[in-house]
């Protein structure tokens, strides 16, 4: 009976255009209950949508803060690597003031004595390296190497207690000796008289006495003197020119006529 009473009005609707209004005064009757209905397969939609924007967005999240540690640690490496290409530079620069032969050599691990100043370097035997080989860095004089491996050696720097080198005043020739403290930062000239003629400021060079260093490299600044009144000596202090606490690529000399020959493939020739 429902079924022949919907194929009527169904055939009635097809076949009576009057009843067009009918169909169109039900259509805004029935509207609201239609949006009511609606309702709950909206906010269905609405709640699915949010879910998966919010999820989206931790994902886009979670992937920019990767990316972000990603691009921080290579600005840091790139800062590093900056680092390292300026002291290269330097050291290059220094090398080309060398009038020795000269070896380039990156320094591997400090002494962590607190009473001794050495490091260990990754050059040795079987690259010609020897015991008393002066070092410098790209400043001045470092130190000298005091034991040799085939590989490796270990090297005693000047602020070593334990060490002293023949030095002169390059403003006027005055020599002296200096020796290490303990402190990177400090040498102190020894048995210098009150009447000797040293400044503050005067640059230290190596004297080339005793035949261990080469004559004429950088070795300190002087920072303070004092006369002692009753004393016979002054009391001298100097700052290393050698950044003893940083520098991380050193230079090996060979000196002219020591007898010491390095690999030839590994010489710095002018």
């Amino acid at each position: 009976m429902i079924v022949v009473l919907a194929m009527a009005l169904i055939w009635l609707d097809s076949h009576a255009p009057w009843l067009q209004p009918v169909r169109q005064v039900n259509g805004y009757l029935i509207l609201p209950a239609q949006k009511v209905a609606a309702i709950p397969a909206t906010m269905a939609n609405w709640f699915g949508e949010s879910a998966a924007t919010h999820q989206e967005l931790l994902n886009q999240n979670k992937k920019l803060t990767a990316r972000n540690l990603i691009l921080e640690t290579k600005a840091q490496r790139l800062a590093s690597l900056e680092a390292e290409n300026i002291e290269l530079r330097e050291l290059l620069s220094a090398s080309e003031q060398v009038d020795d032969r000269v070896l380039v050599t990156s320094l591997t691990a400090v002494d962590p004595d607190p009473f001794s100043q050495q490091i260990l370097i990754d050059k040795g035997v079987e690259d010609g390296v020897f015991i008393g080989q002066p070092v410098l860095d790209a400043f001045g004089l470092l130190g000298q190497v005091i034991d040799v491996l085939p590989r490796s050696s270990r090297v005693l720097m000047i602020a070593d207690p334990n060490h002293a080198i023949p030095v002169q005043v390059n403003r006027n020739g005055v020599r002296a000796i200096a020796a290490g403290t303990g402190s990177l930062d400090v040498l102190e000239l020894i048995y210098v008289p009150n009447t000797a003629d040293i400044e503050v400021g005067d640059l230290l060079v190596s004297s080339g006495l005793g035949g261990r260093y080469p004559k004429g490299y950088p070795v300190a600044t002087v920072t303070s003197v004092e006369n002692i009144s009753g004393k016979s000596f002054a009391t001298v202090t100097a700052q290393p020119s050698a950044h003893l606490d940083r520098s991380r690529h050193l230079l090996l000399v060979f000196q002219q006529g020591s007898g010491q020959v390095p690999p030839e493939a590994l010489w710095n020739k002018k």
